[in-house]
C-alpha cells in the first residue's frame, strides 16, 4: 500500500544541498519518499475486508457507523421511528446513512449490504406494530429483533 516517489535533484539543486564525494567534488542529493496513500488505504481496507455481498468496513474506518433504512417511506409512524433514530445516532456520535429512498426492501438491503456500513438498523410497519426493529451485524450478517430503544442503546454504549 506504500509507495515510493523519486524527487532526483528537482528540490535539492534550488536549496544547495550537495554531498561530497570521496574524491572531493560535490554533487547534488538524489531525494525521494515514502509514504501510503490515501487511495491505497481504502482500496486495501476493501480487498482485505468484503464478500460477495459487497464491502465489511470495520468499525473505526467506515464512513458511515451505521446504516438507517425505512422500509416503507409512506408510512408516518416509520417515518417518524427513523427521524427520532437518526437524531439519536447523530447526537451519539455515529453518522448514520439514512437509506429513505422509495426502492424495495431488496433492493435497500442488497445495497446496504454493497457499502458495507458496520450495523443496519432496520424499521419497519410490521416490526413497529410489535414494537421491535431490526439491527443487523454487517460483518458477521447476524440478525436480531429488539425495540428501537434496546437497538439504539446497543449502537450507542460508550458514545455520545
Amino acid at each position: 500500500m506504500g509507495h515510493i516517489f523519486y524527487f532526483g535533484t528537482k528540490y535539492s539543486e534550488p536549496l544547495g544541498a550537495r554531498v561530497t564525494l570521496a574524491d572531493g567534488s560535490e554533487q547534488p542529493v538524489h531525494m525521494g519518499s515514502y509514504g501510503i496513500g490515501v487511495s491505497r488505504l481504502v482500496g486495501g481496507i476493501i480487498e482485505a475486508s468484503h464478500d460477495e455481498d459487497g464491502t465489511v468496513w470495520p468499525d473505526s474506518v467506515a464512513p458511515f457507523g451505521v446504516g438507517l433504512i425505512n422500509l416503507k417511506v409512506a408510512d408516518q409512524a416509520c417515518v417518524a421511528a427513523c427521524d427520532d433514530a437518526y437524531g439519536q445516532l447523530v447526537d451519539a456520535g455515529l453518522e448514520p446513512l439514512y437509506d429513505d429512498r422509495d426502492e424495495s426492501a431488496g433492493a435497500k438491503f442488497a445495497d446496504m449490504d454493497l457499502i458495507g456500513l458496520p450495523w443496519q438498523l432496520i424499521i419497519g410497519p410490521r416490526g413497529l406494530k410489535n414494537g421491535v426493529v431490526e439491527l443487523k451485524r454487517r460483518a458477521s450478517g447476524e440478525r436480531e429483533e429488539l425495540s428501537l430503544e434496546s437497538a439504539l442503546a446497543r449502537l450507542t454504549e460508550g458514545r455520545g
